[in-house]
């Protein structure tokens, strides 16, 4: 795809989580959105209902370092608080993303992406199935993992790998 040089014909996308931590999974659709749209919105949520493990200047940190290797000038990583709809419409993004690892998600992120709808008719949502060989892996799966001193390297990246150590580190 050959990006457009008129800033209003640019094909933008929000990619909204927490990415607590980020994982191999979102970094393959991060890769896969960079190939088909002109600019990346890699949008780190605040969700006060969801406690992380690592705080949002970690997170950014994490997600810079993972997304980095990836070394894609169509890729931004930002900071939001709120509905990453609303957000979604303040980047002028007409597609926000959601991605699917297995048909067990799609009820909550239908529901979801009904109710984005109906705030902001504008924002596209489009459901992005996942990688099969990361289909099995969640953020929430990996921080428990990690916490019982297991090996996640397959599942996250190195620079996430370093971190969960540290957090779980047992004396």
């Amino acid at each position: 795809m050959t990006p457009n040089t008129n800033e209003s014909a640019k094909k933008k996308v929000l990619y909204p989580g927490s990415f607590d931590p980020i994982t191999f999974g979102h970094l393959d659709l991060i890769r896969r959105l960079a190939v088909l749209f002109d600019e990346v919105i890699i949008g780190i949520g605040q969700n006060p209902s969801k406690p992380p493990l690592f705080t949002f200047e970690e997170r950014m940190a994490l997600v810079k370092t993972a997304c980095a290797e990836i070394d894609n000038p169509a890729i931004r990583i930002a900071s939001f608080s709120g509905l990453a709809v609303d957000y979604a419409l303040k980047e002028r993004a007409q597609v926000l993303i959601r991605g699917l690892r297995s048909e067990v998600d799609f009820p909550f992120e239908m529901q979801m992406a009904l109710m984005n709808r109906a705030l902001a008719p504008a924002v596209e949502v489009l459901f992005m199935q996942g990688a099969k060989e990361f289909s099995h892996i969640s953020s929430s799966l990996v921080k428990e993992v990690a916490s019982y001193g297991r090996d996640v390297s397959s599942l996250v990246p190195q620079c996430v790998l370093t971190r969960l150590k540290e957090k779980f580190a047992r004396p």
